[in-house]
């Protein structure tokens, strides 16, 4: 199991998450969002509100494979 810590900045259906790694940035609304992470890899997100059921996938790879 791993601790983190994360700070989020909420702005309308705007999120800025911010953790050691740098500031994320994800758009939505409650149960579907997209983002891209710190480290830039870019996700889409979804889930039941209220229940702490939901998913995250990254979308797009290493742009460098052939």
């Amino acid at each position: 199991m791993s601790l983190f810590f994360r700070k989020t900045i909420k702005i309308g259906p705007l999120r800025l998450n911010f953790s050691r790694s740098g500031v994320g940035i994800s758009i939505g609304v409650p149960g579907a969002r997209i983002g891209k992470t710190a480290t830039g890899k870019t996700y889409v997100s979804g889930g039941a509100p209220g229940t702490g059921i939901g998913f995250r996938k990254y979308i797009g790879g290493n742009k460098n494979s052939k």
